[in-house]
């Protein structure tokens, strides 16, 4: 396979990977997300991940094999030769764009489990403030107002 071509499909690779990141943004942004949507890009996500990483590492063979040293600086050397200098500088591109959204996305799941989280919390301390034990019995002492309710 040639370097070329190779270079190609982690390009079209990280185009649906840039595509699902940015649906998986619009569902976090959304009031009421869908998890099973969520799921699904997530699963088509960590496949698209796995089909990148076996791309990088066949064409860091074709690398080797064709003498060129390991590495960023093997790897520039190796398109410049073989005339994909364009292609490369076209992935890393895509690379660092894809690397940005993937760690917006993981801010954005950050935020929304914090918010979940101080829901619950809120949601726990306000029924410890009921009138009403959960066998349906008064927790106020006889003779005595609740206030904090």
């Amino acid at each position: 396979m040639s370097l070329a071509t190779l270079l190609t499909d982690q390009q079209q690779r990280l185009d649906a990977l840039i595509t699902l990141l940015s649906s998986e943004q619009n569902l976090l942004t959304q009031g009421d997300i869908d998890g099973d949507a969520l799921t699904k890009v997530a699963l088509e996500k960590q496949t698209l991940l796995t089909e990148l990483e076996r791309i990088e590492s066949v064409r860091r063979n074709v690398q080797q094999r064709l003498g060129y040293a390991d590495g960023a600086k093997g790897a520039r050397e190796a398109a410049a030769n073989a005339g994909c200098q364009t292609a490369w500088d076209s992935l890393l591109e895509k690379s660092e764009r894809a690397s940005r959204m993937n760690e917006l996305t993981g801010q954005m799941l950050s935020v929304r489990m914090k918010h979940n989280q101080a829901m619950l919390d809120y949601i726990r301390q306000i029924a410890k403030k009921t009138l009403y034990k959960p066998d349906g019995r008064n927790s106020a002492q006889p003779g005595r107002i609740n206030a904090s309710a």
